[in-house]
């Protein structure tokens, strides 16, 4: 497996933009702040970087969700790119830039890329509350909400609500485990300080708050905000060189397919994100129980549950089981999980904070919130596309 295309990259350097609900900076400002910091924590220049990519592309649906392209970025910053890639919302999950640029150093292309991610849902928020809905103010909706909102689930809690409650129903599970994904979300928040939301929460508040699509409640639910997430990939063979030590691609997985894509199966008690499970553990000769922290996607917390189970991190249907009292998930636990808050608690940088936690972590820079001895982290993003990492340190 020594061949494989990640294991010719690696992560050199992280920057994140100060968080914001909203923030008073543009979002072309959050982007170089999370750039230029990223850049330099590499130990590079603009003038290293010879290519650049974000997830997704920029757009004005969801209000918000993507206002910073990959030109204007590259403009702004001064960097003199051979290569460029966008990844869509259809592609892998919001990986799919990550994965452009693993290839795009593993071929050659170039030698440190550049990608981010950037997101004023907040700022689109306080403008026109709508904004964010799957339909917006729109009369046509196109892309993967189409497949949605003529059913009136106009909101991302609508169609994972369902998920949740087949969940319930096959499993067994209940929402007082279920509450113990915000709950250990958001007292690691605590201890992060670019976190949105860092005061602590008992179970007793999760099961108290309202219910926004049953049977998901408020705290079920990520949080909108402004700012930017950057990560610099760089080749292997330049990464020897750079400032830190580097984070070594051990693998990747992908898949596409529900909901997002039109397909589904009749089975809303797992994802399609089993198939990225699947590849990225053919692709190593590590094992789950090798994995000492992840950063495991919660966009909503059935995710979590959905994607602990096909990450194989447990067996399907003992997610819920596996969370419940915050024990095992939490930061001196079995398996500690989203050690910087997640985007329940930490904000919504849509998946790539996630990556840049599981970074934090591989370099010993989490302070109190730091797991002891982490070497190894699984990181995965997405609801309609799904992508995996395993990320280490030699």
């Amino acid at each position: 497996m020594a061949d494989l295309p990640e294991r010719r990259a690696c992560i050199t350097g992280i920057g994140q933009s100060k968080v914001g609900r909203p923030s008073s900076e543009t979002p072309i400002r959050l982007t170089m702040q999370a750039a230029r910091e990223a850049v330099a924590d590499a130990g590079l220049t603009m003038a290293d970087i010879d290519g650049i990519a974000n997830y997704p592309m920029k757009t004005t649906e969801g209000g918000g969700i993507s206002p910073v392209g990959v030109g204007e970025a590259m403009f702004a910053l001064g960097i003199d790119a051979t290569w460029i890639g966008s990844s869509t919302h259809e592609g892998p999950g919001h990986m799919g830039a990550i994965f452009q640029a693993v290839m795009a150093v593993a071929t050659g292309l170039c030698r440190h890329v550049l990608v981010f991610r950037s997101v004023a849902q907040a700022q689109a928020r306080l403008q026109a509350r709508g904004s964010t809905l799957l339909g917006g103010s729109r009369g046509r909706v196109e892309g993967n909400n189409a497949w949605t909102v003529p059913f009136h689930a106009i909101s991302p809690a609508n169609m994972w609500a369902l998920y949740a409650q087949a969940y319930f129903d096959r499993y067994g599970a209940s929402s007082e485990q279920l509450g113990w994904v915000a709950v250990n979300g958001r007292r690691n928040a605590a201890l992060n300080p670019n976190a949105i939301y860092r005061n602590p929460i008992t179970i007793d508040d999760y099961m108290a708050s309202r219910v926004i699509s049953s049977p998901l409640r408020l705290y079920d639910c990520d949080t909108h905000i402004d700012g930017c997430t950057a990560l610099v990939i760089s080749c292997a063979d330049a990464a020897m060189d750079l400032r830190n030590q580097p984070i070594r691609i051990e693998a990747m997985g992908m898949a596409l397919g529900g909901i997002g894509q039109g397909i589904h199966t009749g089975d809303f008690t797992a994802l399609p994100a089993g198939r990225a499970g699947d590849m990225l553990w053919s692709r190593t000769d590590l094992k789950p129980r090798d994995v000492d922290n992840a950063q495991i996607y919660d966009g909503f917390s059935i995710l979590t549950l959905l994607w602990l189970e096909a990450l194989q991190l447990c067996a399907p249907g003992e997610a819920a089981a596996f969370v419940e009292g915050g024990t095992r998930i939490a930061l001196d636990g079995e398996l500690p999980m989203n050690t910087g808050g997640g985007q329940l608690s930490g904000g919504r940088w849509h998946g790539f904070g996630h990556t840049h936690e599981a970074c934090v972590q591989l370099w010993g820079r989490g302070g109190a919130r730091q797991v002891a001895g982490a070497r190894l982290s699984a990181v995965c993003n997405g609801g309609y596309g799904y992508g995996a990492l395993l990320l280490r340190t030699d």
